[in-house]
């Protein structure tokens, strides 16, 4: 892979999660703690007032670990650098103009397309299939169901300054059908991935990207063999995942929108969500411990199953325990934040395990809820945690493709938590000013 990094100056944004206290800083996602020295200090102080800064240790840091984000404002490429490739089955619904087409062994042939696979392949075929036939430095992979804004890749392809950027994926919103799904859709959909930008990796805020928009450096996908054809579904969060560990950057640009259109019947939408749950499996079988449905501290674990066994004050009180125990383990930071961290990451983690009961445990605990009132108990508050009725299907739906991958790959690791023994999910602390690797 390309070793460089940015070579000019670049503004960065501080992301949402950054607290400072003199110098020590908090953020990133999962949270990271740096002690800076009084140069490093003027360096944050820069990013901070939106002012840029050149290349250093510190930034790299900061970048990796999610803490800043690079608002590049120029680019190494233009438009005529890339070659979108849109697979498809069938009539393609939209084409961008010049695209190049690859059609994925459609019953009745594509008219105009490059290139015919004599079988349906599935999606990451049909990409790497188009892949080959690219010369430019970058491609961009566009569904047939995405509705591109005009100027859409500009601000995608400034991200390409950093020489180690290798994908860059815009937010994808649910278009402007009017349907019943779409109204759901529009603030449930796991496709949209929020209005904050950030450094896609496993285990983070933004853990994964949708392919149905992203724009990729030609060198990084050949080097990995570009996506894994096996995989029907998932394809995509694959590929992002071995994008990361090869060392190459990937980044979400929300500041560029795209339409995504939705499904046009609830049982279609259904459907969809069955098959991405059903990718789990075996991406928890390349990637080990990626898809981890909670992480938290055992602290966490500890104050919640108290709260399940109706024993609220004990449940309360190794909360506060947790508390305390963050405090001193955090000495230069005021104990009101950092008790206010430790409490945030308990509510945080009763978040996780209700999706986490919803999404892949519900099935051991309706077993036990035949007999169990606590188990009756915590399925009804999962369910009420999710705050809208059809998100309760959603989860479930998900769930049915989580278990039916998992037969099918005779594997449980899509079940297994992360658990850590830090209290409130404590900040992995770095040294001052270098770079440290991902926690």
């Amino acid at each position: 892979m390309s070793t460089g990094d940015v070579a000019v100056d670049t503004r960065y944004r501080l992301d949402r999660s950054v607290m400072r206290f003199g110098r020590v800083i908090i953020g990133g996602s999962p949270l990271k703690l740096f002690r800076v020295s009084a140069a490093g200090a003027a360096v944050v102080d820069r990013i901070a007032a939106g002012m840029s800064v050149g290349h250093s240790a510190l930034v790299t840091a900061l970048v990796e670990a999610g803490a800043i984000h690079p608002e590049p404002d120029h680019s190494p490429f233009g438009p005529h650098d890339v070659t979108v490739v849109v697979p498809t089955y069938g009539a393609p619904r939209r084409l961008p103009a010049a695209a190049l087409l690859v059609d994925d062994g459609s019953p009745v042939p594509v008219a105009d397309a490059a290139l015919r696979l004599e079988h349906n392949r599935g999606p990451g075929a049909a990409r790497n299939a188009g892949l080959s036939l690219v010369r430019t430095p970058l491609v961009g992979f566009v569904d047939t169901d995405v509705e591109l804004p005009d100027g859409w890749l500009e601000p995608l392809l400034r991200h390409f300054a950093d020489s180690r950027v290798a994908l860059v994926a815009p937010r994808v919103t649910t278009s402007g059908v009017p349907s019943p799904v779409a109204w759901y859709e529009r603030g449930n959909s796991p496709l949209d991935l929020g209005p904050e930008p950030a450094r896609i990796r496993a285990g983070t805020r933004v853990s994964y990207v949708p392919a149905a928009v992203i724009v990729c450096r030609v060198e990084a996908m050949r080097e990995i063999g570009g996506f894994d054809e096996s995989l029907r579904f998932g394809e995509d969060v694959d590929l992002v995942w071995r994008l990361d560990e090869a060392g190459w950057r990937c980044r979400y640009e929300p500041a560029v929108e795209v339409g995504h259109d939705p499904r046009p019947s609830w049982r279609a939408w259904a459907r969809q969500r069955i098959t991405y749950g059903s990718s789990a499996a075996p991406l928890a079988r390349r990637h080990p411990g990626a898809l981890a449905p909670i992480r938290m501290s055992g602290w966490s674990v500890g104050t919640w199953a108290l709260a399940a066994l109706e024993r609220p004050v004990a449940g309360a009180a190794v909360g506060l325990g947790s508390a305390a125990a963050l405090i001193r383990k955090l000495p230069h930071v005021p104990p009101a934040a950092a008790f206010r961290l430790a409490a945030r990451g308990n509510l945080q983690a009763g978040d996780q395990i209700a999706t986490a009961v919803r999404r892949v445990w519900w099935p051991f605990l309706a077993i036990a809820a035949l007999r169990s009132r606590t188990a009756r108990r915590i399925l009804l508050a999962a369910a009420f945690a999710a705050r809208h009725p059809v998100r309760v299907v959603d989860d479930v739906a998900y769930s049915i493709g989580v278990w039916r991958g998992m037969l099918a790959e005779r594997t449980l690791a899509p079940l297994a938590p992360e658990i850590s023994s830090w209290p409130g999910r404590r900040p992995a602390e770095q040294p001052s000013d270098s770079p440290a690797p991902p926690v």
